[in-house]
């Protein structure tokens, strides 16, 4: 297994890595939408939220050696699943419109730092 790290995305805020990579499978952390370089949560638009957590997997998958055309699950977590058609719609401009990776999508009670919004991922290396 190889810990996969990054300063383009947030540091890990618990014992955890923000990547695990195991045989051609990368495993990514959920992401929240903090600021990299600041740390500070990105609180706007669900959109802008969702726009944050798809840049910091991004950062983590090129870390990775991997784009979001190698990820093959994801799982979105929202804290309100009336958010659930912005989020869509912010998503479904980063993943190829005909092979989207599978996904789940679940409303949770409440998220790290007062997100609104996470995502994880895996990923298959190319």
């Amino acid at each position: 297994m190889q810990a996969i790290s990054t300063k383009d995305a947030p540091a890990a805020i618990g014992p955890y890595s923000q990547a695990i990579c195991s045989g051609d499978l990368v495993f990514l952390s959920g992401q929240v939408p903090l600021d990299p370089a600041t740390g500070e949560l990105v609180s706007a638009t669900i959109e802008v939220e969702t726009e944050r957590v798809l840049d910091n997997l991004s950062a983590v998958l090129a870390a990775a050696g991997c784009a979001f055309e190698n990820v093959v699950k994801t799982t979105i977590y929202l804290t309100d699943l009336g958010d659930f058609q912005a989020v869509n719609a912010t998503y479904a401009k980063r993943f190829d419109a005909k092979a989207p990776p599978a996904r789940a999508t679940v409303q949770v009670s409440a998220l790290p730092k007062g997100a609104r919004v996470e995502i994880d991922a895996i990923a298959r290396r190319p």
